[in-house]
Parts: structure tokens; C-alpha cells; sequence
């Protein structure tokens, strides 16, 4: 192992490894240091492996609903210990691959806790040893970890963060999931659909707060079906884990609740992992729990930059590998183009999946664009019915005197991988006259955009 780099980068999340991986492309000697396991929290213990546990309850669910296909199926069971299995599996398998991409791009990895050092060093400790390493450039990627209130502190037991909602040694028969967040609605679906009794509490008036309102209502609608209790406009005030199981005192409009489960999942927001790494001891700028950096992530000392969930912006894993990628390609003398914050898009995998960009319909009106929306039921979608996945809609938002696609909010089977679209048209400054003529293949999901593009011109054929 060398102990000089062109950049050693701490962290290998997905803003760390694929910084890591374009610096090397871009001919840089390059290093980096992880504590725990290459991918980070994505890879590990977030997107990825959540993602294997939702396709488990998703698979159940057609299950138990196989004769709606015209099959039938007898005594399916949800072996919960088999999904956790399975989804540890998955996570292994990414990180393994990340492996072998570090070995291919001729990168570093050095194993333990990094410390930014001033003189353009990093101090890593591993096992009680601690060895420094030198670089031209340092990128800080040391990501998030779960929140943590006051009024309910983790214990790993009884009250729980998303690493051990994903791996508990038995499935509950009852759990309060604590924010209506992507987190907190991804694990009430998983474990809705496999049996467990779900209660979600969320502080706001409404769940998925941060999405479109009529995408919280539609997803409100669907999880009610699927006999997910909702208290919005609520705040777990304790938890008291003496005995067998969790009582939870619920503040509502209407005063105290009690509820009685066997776990609670605190799903309230990411932290920043700021803390021991050495940004006080060189003089590194923060805000709020976060690092200041410019448009290219450099920080205010000479040498250091930072990236993903510990930066300006949404704590996203597409948002981290976007940054890395810019920060590096600067870093190296190119001239990339700035992150456009406004056309990041969101996804939550939950059933039916959401995924949204840009301005809601109400942010547009406060901003006080004039509009044309236009909205596509997957009701009216042949696809979406053969696929027995009739439930949500495509809703855009255009600015009435350019044409301007200022937002798009989607919920149904597989919008997720239905947003890029958008993304692009709206990179591109297309307007919706230009999306209502982009021919869509039929039958497809994917025609509810076109349609919903053409409803809000009064061009809809199909409602």
C-alpha cells in the first residue's frame, strides 16, 4: 500500500466508490478508505437490500392473489427468515462486485476509520493501528446513519432503525413505523404484506409529505385497503419497552392514544456522519450538520471536498454518485457542469411505487407560474389493466405560456423506472406539445406520460 495519492477519498458509498472509480479513468493514483463493508450503507443496509425484501412481499402478494391470474395456488407461507436470507444475500452479492470494481480500477481500498489530518493527510485507525496517508486532494463521503429523537431512542430491541428492520430474527406480529417517509412506507408495505399489523404515525397532516397531494392521498387510499392504520397529524410523545412489547403514547388531534406492539421503527430522517473525522482539527466549514462547499464540493481548506448525504441537497445515492463524478472530473481539469439540484428525481419503492421530479402542483402555484396540468389514471391504462396494476396515475405540471415541464408525479407499478424519462425531457427544455408527439410504444406503462402531457392540452384520446 502507498502512502501518497492524487486522492483518497473516505467512504465507499456510492458517492465514494464511483468517484473513486471516474478519478481513476481520469488517470489519478487514487485510494480509499473504508470502516465497514465497500458500497456503504446503500449497498449493504439501504437501497439495495431493501429493495430484495419489497420484491419478497411483492412475489407474495401475487401469491396470495394468483387466482386474480387464473391460477391457483395452495398453503404459500412467508418465510420471513428466508427473505431476510435472501436479501442478505443480494447485499453481499453488490458488495463483491464493488470489490472487484476497485481491482479493476487499480484502486486502494484501505481498511478502518479515515480522520482528515492538516497538511493534506489522512489518519486511518484499524484495530488499534493507526497509519497516515498522504494526497492531493481528500473527498469526504462519509454519508448518513438514521435519526435519532430525543423521545425515542434506538435500542436495537424493541426500538428500531432500518439496519434491524431488515434483519430481526422474527417477523412481529405487530410494529408502529415512525415517519411516513420513503423508509418508513417501504417497511409498512413489507410488512404489511407478509402479516404483520402496521400502524404508521406521522407528524404531518399527511403521509409521503414531501410528494404531490394527491400522490399522498392516493397512497393513503391504497395502504387503508390493504388494512395499514394511518394516524397523520401525530407525534409518538414515549415508548415504554418495559415487559414483553412496546405501549406507544400517540398524541393526536383528538388527544392521547395507546397502542401496544411488539417493535417500533423509527423512520424519521437521516443524521450525518460529521462526528471524529477530523473536520474541526483542519478547520472544515459546517452548517446545521452539514459541509459547505461550492458548486464543485470543495470546502473552504485548500485540498478537502465533500459529497452526498453530508452536502447541500437530497441524501439520495444517485444524488452522492453525481456529485463524486463532477467533483472528480474538476478535481482532474475538466470543466463538468454543475449538479442541477431542481431535476433530481425521487423514488420510493414501496406497492405502488412512487417517483416524482421537480415542482409539485401547489410549489407551482407559490412560485406563481400560470398552468396546464394533466393527469393519466392507470385505470385507463391497457398495460396497466392486463398487468392487474390499474391503481395510480401519471400527473405532469407545465408552465401555460412556454410549455415548460416544471414537474411530473407519478404512483403505480413501476414508475420508478418511468421517471428518467422525465428527467431528460426536462434537461433538454422539451416542451409538452414536443412530449405529446413523442410516439409511445403501446401497450406500455410508459403511455401514460404522453397521455398525461396530452390532457393538459385538451388532446387526452384514451379518458
Amino acid at each position: 500500500m502507498a502512502s501518497k495519492y492524487d486522492i483518497i477519498i473516505v467512504g465507499s458509498g456510492p458517492g465514494g466508490y464511483v468517484a473513486a472509480i471516474r478519478a481513476s479513468q481520469l488517470g489519478k493514483k487514487v485510494a480509499i478508505v473504508e470502516k465497514e463493508s465497500l458500497g456503504g450503507i446503500c449497498l449493504n443496509w439501504g437501497c439495495i437490500p431493501t429493495k430484495a425484501l419489497l420484491k419478497s412481499a411483492n412475489v407474495f402478494e401475487y401469491i396470495s392473489h394468483a387466482e386474480d391470474y387464473g391460477i391457483t395456488v395452495k398453503d404459500a407461507k412467508a418465510d420471513f427468515s428466508g427473505m431476510v436470507k435472501r436479501s442478505r444475500g443480494v447485499a453481499d452479492g453488490m458488495s463483491k462486485g464493488v470489490q472487484f470494481l476497485m481491482k479493476k480500477n487499480k484502486i486502494d481500498v484501505i481498511d478502518g476509520f479515515g480522520k482528515l489530518k492538516s497538511g493534506k493527510k489522512v489518519e486511518v485507525e484499524n484495530d488499534g493501528k493507526k497509519t497516515e496517508y498522504s494526497a492531493d486532494s481528500i473527498i469526504l463521503a462519509t454519508g448518513g446513519r438514521a435519526k435519532e429523537l430525543p423521545n425515542l431512542p434506538i435500542d436495537g430491541k424493541k426500538i428500531i432503525e432500518y439496519r434491524k428492520a431488515m434483519s430481526l430474527e422474527k417477523q412481529p406480529k405487530k410494529m408502529v413505523v415512525v415517519g411516513s417517509g420513503a423508509i418508513g412506507v417501504e417497511f409498512a408495505y413489507f410488512y404489511n404484506a407478509i402479516g404483520t399489523e402496521v400502524t404508521i404515525v406521522e407528524f404531518m397532516d399527511r403521509i409521503v409529505p414531501v410528494e404531490d397531494e394527491e400522490v399522498s392521498k392516493a397512497l393513503a387510499k391504497t395502504y387503508k385497503k390493504a388494512g395499514i392504520n394511518i394516524m397523520t397529524s401525530s407525534e409518538v410523545t414515549s415508548v415504554d419497552t418495559k415487559g414483553s412489547g412496546c405501549k406507544v403514547t400517540v398524541k393526536t388531534k383528538k388527544g392521547e392514544e395507546k397502542l401496544e406492539c411488539d417493535v417500533v421503527l423509527s423512520a424519521v430522517g437521516v443524521a450525518t456522519n460529521l462526528e471524529g473525522i477530523g473536520l474541526e482539527d483542519v478547520g472544515v466549514s459546517t452548517d446545521k450538520g452539514k459541509v459547505l462547499v461550492d458548486d464543485y464540493y470543495k470546502t473552504n481548506v485548500d485540498g478537502v471536498y465533500a459529497i452526498g448525504d453530508i452536502v447541500h441537497g437530497p441524501a439520495l445515492a444517485h444524488v452522492a454518485s453525481a456529485e463524486g463524478i463532477i467533483c472528480v472530473e474538476k478535481i482532474a481539469g475538466e470543466n463538468p457542469e454543475p449538479l442541477d439540484y431542481k431535476n433530481i428525481p425521487g423514488c420510493t419503492y414501496c406497492s405502488p411505487e412512487i417517483a416524482s421530479v421537480g415542482y409539485t402542483e401547489k410549489q407551482a402555484k407559490e412560485a406563481g407560474y400560470d398552468l396546464k396540468v394533466g393527469k393519466f389514471p392507470f385505470s385507463a391504462s391497457g398495460k396497466a389493466s392486463a398487468a392487474g396494476a390499474k391503481d395510480g396515475f401519471v400527473k405532469l405540471v407545465f408552465d401555460a405560456k412556454y410549455g415548460e415541464l416544471l414537474g411530473a408525479h407519478m404512483i403505480g407499478a413501476n414508475v420508478t423506472e418511468m421517471i428518467a424519462e422525465i428527467v431528460a425531457v426536462r434537461k433538454l427544455e422539451t416542451t409538452g406539445h414536443e412530449l405529446i408527439k413523442t410516439v409511445h410504444p403501446h401497450p406500455t406503462m410508459s403511455e401514460a406520460v404522453m397521455e398525461a402531457a396530452a390532457a393538459a392540452y385538451d388532446e387526452v384520446i384514451h379518458i
